[in-house]
């Protein structure tokens, strides 16, 4: 078997169970880093005085995705393993994580907001590395690394139970939690196997970076259709990140963490059976059932309250798996099969994630800042349930959008 170059023999088994594991504990690890603050920065915000920059502070996932992954993703890999470009982004995001809590105040909020952008900036190509660390090192055998990536939504789980059972769910210090397992991970990356950069293709960086090839794929009316819904439905889904942690707060749910943690949960239970449910159902019905899921969500928050109501913000929480799994991993399956025959479903992939975690998210964030200004100053149960509303009518009227325009044509498409 050929060994890829800087890739030492005992790191080339791609079937070996001491490489499973080393990778899953960077894929826990990882999402832990991410998921022990942005589960409740928002009641975080909210309980310090600061949550008028709630949609500020998470429009910047979605700007940092953009920059982030363009910048250090595409252009520093170039030049850097993306071994080492793991150990940089997260011993230095680790610094600045550090720092944060002693900015999360009324003086320095938005000092906080800005520096909680660069630090996203540094985050947010360490996802797309290591993903690419995985792959390359499992070779032929990527059958391995959906349980592999499992790990990455347990390690969510983990941070939101340890947060939750702290009591550290309003407390600044989460990002304190979330700085020790950055610099962990940073430390622990120089031990990761060294997967080659990728060579250069043979297009033009420019190109490469503005995803042309990919952009050529929405002359396909259906693709276009999807890319439209999933922009759209990405909207609401921001508004979910950023005010959910709060509302639930609001609610008299003390252990938001881990109450939160419940859509992570389901997540992972529907992601294994993802691929057999496509093969099974197709697309449209995946998408369809996912976006019926995203307004049902937001109607059962619209109705629950801290009373004998309380029972529909759990199941609104537990819906998540089918929120995101049913739309967002169905979609990623789904722009794989519409790009594979031309060649671009890395740029495909890319450019999916700019429409729904950039432009998406990056309105929802804004758009639910503005619904949040509306509420009083020291919001009710009942403001929040009218807050809620407004996404569950906005995703209905997108998934009746969806089932009128898109026709599943993938298969004509691999023909």
């Amino acid at each position: 078997m050929a060994v890829a170059e800087g890739v030492r023999l005992d790191e080339a088994r791609p079937g070996s169970g001491m490489l499973t594991a080393r990778l899953s504990a960077l894929m826990f690890m990882q999402f832990f880093v991410w998921g022990a603050w942005a589960v409740t920065l928002g009641l975080v915000m909210q309980t310090v005085g600061i949550g008028n920059l709630i949609d500020d502070a998470f429009s910047v996932g979605p700007i940092a995705s953009v920059v982030g992954s363009f910048l250090l993703g595409m252009a520093a890999t170039r030049y850097l393993s993306p071994r080492m470009l793991m150990v940089i982004l997260h011993l230095v995001g680790g610094a600045i994580l550090f720092v944060l809590p002693s900015l999360v105040t009324p003086q320095g909020g938005t000092t906080f907001v800005w520096l909680l952008l660069g630090y996203m900036i540094l985050y947010m190509p360490t996802v797309g590395l290591a993903n690419t660390i995985a792959l390359k090192s499992f070779g032929d055998r990527v059958d391995n690394f959906p349980f592999v990536r499992a790990f990455g939504t347990l390690g969510w789980i983990v941070a939101g139970l340890i947060i939750g059972w702290a009591g550290l769910s309003a407390s600044p210090e989460i990002f304190r939690v979330a700085a020790v397992v950055s610099i962990a991970l940073g430390l622990y990356s120089f031990t990761l196997p060294n997967v080659a950069p990728d060579a250069p293709s043979g297009e033009g960086l420019v190109r490469q970076v503005l995803c042309a090839e990919a952009f050529g794929l929405l002359k396909q009316r259906s693709f276009l259709v999807f890319i439209v819904c999933a922009t759209l439905i990405s909207i609401p889904l921001a508004m979910y990140y950023a005010y959910a942690s709060a509302f639930i707060g609001v609610a008299g749910i003390e252990n938001v963490g881990g109450t939160m943690s419940i859509g992570q949960m389901s997540e992972l239970a529907f992601m294994f059976a993802m691929p057999w449910l496509y093969r099974r159902f197709g697309v449209k019905p995946l998408l369809l059932v996912g976006m019926i899921a995203w307004a049902l969500r937001y109607a059962l928050f619209a109705i629950g309250d801290g009373g004998d109501s309380l029972w529909a913000i759990y199941l609104g929480v537990a819906l998540h798996g089918v929120c995101y799994d049913f739309f967002f991993v169905a979609g990623a399956i789904y722009t794989g099969t519409i790009a594979s025959p031309k060649g671009v479903n890395a740029q495909a992939q890319g450019m999916l994630t700019l429409f729904t975690y950039g432009v998406g998210m990056l309105l929802g964030s804004q758009i639910g800042g503005l619904l949040y200004a509306r509420m009083p100053e020291v919001a009710s149960i009942a403001d929040w349930q009218q807050m809620w509303w407004y996404p569950a009518i906005a995703a209905a009227l997108i998934a009746l959008l969806f089932v009128f325009t898109f026709r599943d044509d993938s298969r004509e498409a691999q023909a």
